[in-house]
């Protein structure tokens, strides 16, 4: 299911949200915390056709768009124009290109811009794709070409996109995930329409295009850097690859603060390693097995599932993780493991051969402890089958609880900040929202992602700092769609997370089993993903399994961080009551920045300016 994990400290907390368990990071022994945010806007030089090249400083954010790295993209963004701008490289231009933004990274209802040649002459312009793959130029031209430079690396291409255009056929750019598509016309065409989407090499890359804009702390005089890198290992010839690589600190090893962290790549490697994270072991355990090999090998010890207490997470696209000047995250000392998990993502859809990997993540440490402990508190659906979604849907909601009962027990009288997230779920997540509520009232949006995808996950920081206090509730939304399954998909501190009643859920059995002439077997003895999975699933039995999640009580895991729970009673408790709930966000479109071309623009590709 999903989750979010928090951030902060005792007036601090990272979040983690999604409809599994929602980790979030949260400072827990802290008084308060302050986080400065000083909104830098880079000046992006706006150039003409043949003018100069733009400064690499301003575009800070950079990421290649497919496996060979014959295209790369770099940007920034500008929250007072609410602008986004692009650098596109490419190295080796064909007879054109595609590049745009889809719901999920399909081709079709996408929004693009289009570079391309008919064989005399070359443009560039604003486009969109239908529900069949087919291509149109847009009647309003909301992608502005800035300029246009050739280097010794390639062809530069400057341009410029509002967040909202108010253009039914445009992408809105928001928070969250944002799925990038790419395609290379190696022919001529004559037209848009003539482009044939399936006969042309495209593909797909998922960044964070609206980075909050926060200061970086100063670096202590006495940071220390530990690297945990994979061992030169082989990259398997297979698209998808998860590594892991267990790594020990030296005995006796105090505590220390993690201050800030950022990713080790192999050169060469930097369209294939996809993300990465580091994991600390659970402390119960006085030895690990130190694997390396792939994580879902049958050699993997089974150990390692208890090495999942996130210390770091990258993510293709991302820059260095910075604690605030208050905080740093604690390994180290008693009470803490010393082995650490490294697990990388290969992404590696032409199969290369042969490619050998030395890729990581750089931990900056120091051991003059800062004044608070940053820490992980976990939000959303407890780990469990009670929560399962039928096979077949498009858009199946489950949420999870942090009652106001757990916070005003369990939180320190001047509450928590949240200022980081990592939002996850299982594969059939879509769509993760944590919201805080008090008082009945919704407040405020913690962390959102309406693209999610759980094939990009990373720690992010917030653009502003959420406080939590004691009697708030934190609650988690997330969208699955099952529609590729023919079975029931279900799930197995977690400081603060919910399931369903198994009470009331043993009455969901009972009732469509009398409603389905006794094909669902009830039997005592038999599992709950088994009473799942011999649900036949029409209509009646899904509305029911909704309705019953959005009314039955809950069982709530209010836990310690040795996840032993808070005393007190915590089964069959109420859902939260909300009264008034946050509107939609209505999309602004300010007047673009510039004119706006009423056509494509033309290009005269031979005569551009060489750097």
């Amino acid at each position: 299911m999903g989750k979010a994990r928090r951030m902060g400290a005792v007036l601090s907390s990272m979040q983690t949200s999604g409809c599994k368990p929602c980790p979030s990071f949260k400072l827990r022994e802290v008084a308060s915390m302050y986080f400065t945010m000083i909104a830098v806007f880079l000046v992006i030089l706006v150039v003409a056709l043949q003018g100069s090249a733009p400064r690499k400083s301003d575009f800070p954010y950079k990421v290649p768009l497919d496996p060979q790295g014959l295209l790369e993209l770099s940007w920034n963004v500008s929250y007072p124009e609410q602008t986004v701008y692009f650098q596109l490289l490419v190295r080796d231009l064909k007879s054109g290109l595609l590049f745009g933004m889809s719901d999920r990274g399909e081709f079709e209802n996408a929004d693009l811009v289009v570079l391309w040649s008919d064989g005399h002459n070359s443009y560039f312009g604003d486009a969109w794709s239908d529900a069949k793959g087919q291509f149109h130029m847009d009647s309003q031209q909301d992608y502005q070409l800035l300029g246009a430079r050739r280097a010794t690396e390639g062809l530069y291409l400057l341009f410029r996109r509002a967040f909202s255009t108010c253009d039914p056929k445009d992408y809105l750019i928001e928070d969250g995930t944002v799925h990038l598509i790419y395609g290379i016309l190696e022919k001529p065409v004559h037209s848009l329409q003539a482009i044939n989407i399936s006969a042309i090499h495209r593909g797909l890359q998922r960044v964070q295009l609206l980075k909050p804009n926060i200061t970086i702390p100063e670096l202590p005089s006495d940071r220390k850097t530990m690297e945990l890198t994979a061992p030169n290992i082989v990259i398997p010839s297979e698209e998808t690859t998860y590594w892991c690589y267990m790594a020990e600190l030296p005995a006796g090893f105090p505590k220390h603060h993690i201050i800030m962290y950022e990713p080790v790549i192999t050169a060469g490697n930097e369209a294939i390693v996809h993300h990465m994270e580091v994991f600390q072991c659970a402390a119960e355990f006085d030895s690990f097995p130190l694997y390396n090999g792939p994580c879902d090998s049958k050699m993997k010890p089974e150990r390692l599932s208890y090495c999942r207490h996130v210390l770091a997470a990258w993510a293709m696209g991302a820059q260095a993780f910075y604690y605030p000047e208050e905080a740093g995250l604690a390994f180290g000392g008693p009470g803490s493991s010393r082995y650490l998990r490294l697990e990388i993502h290969y992404h590696n859809p032409l199969m290369f051969k042969g490619r050998r990997d030395s890729s990581g993540i750089r931990l900056y440490y120091t051991s003059t402890l800062r004044r608070y402990d940053a820490g992980i508190m976990e939000l959303g659906l407890v780990y469990t089958p009670v929560m399962a979604i039928p096979p077949g849907e498009d858009a199946f909601i489950l949420t999870g609880y942090c009652t106001d009962k757990c916070t005003q027990l369990a939180l320190p009288a001047a509450g928590i900040h949240i200022f980081a997230s990592q939002l996850h779920t299982h594969l059939a997540g879509r769509k993760v929202v944590t919201v805080l509520s008090r008082d009945g009232r919704e407040r405020q949006v913690v962390n959102a992602d309406r693209h999610y995808s759980p094939h990009f996950q990373e720690i992010r920081m917030l653009k502003e700092v959420v406080a939590v206090f004691p009697g708030d509730e934190l609650i988690t939304t997330c969208t699955y769609n099952t529609e590729d399954r023919s079975r029931a998909t279900v799930t197995q501190l977690e400081l603060c997370k919910s399931a369903v009643d198994p009470g009331y859920l043993h009455r969901y059995f009972n009732l469509v089993n009398r409603f389905n002439d006794e094909e669902v077997c009830t039997c005592p003895q038999v599992s709950v993903p088994q009473q799942f999975f011999s649900v036949p699933w029409n209509t009646f039995n899904r509305d029911v399994l909704k309705s019953l999640y959005s009314f039955a009580p809950i069982s709530m895991h209010c836990n310690k961080s040795s996840a032993v729970r808070f005393p007190g009673e915590w089964e069959k408790q109420p859902l939260p009551s909300i009264t008034e709930r946050l509107r939609e966000p209505v999309p602004h479109c300010p007047p673009a920045p510039g004119p706006r071309p009423a056509a494509p623009v033309p290009l005269d590709l031979g005569k551009l300016r060489r750097d």
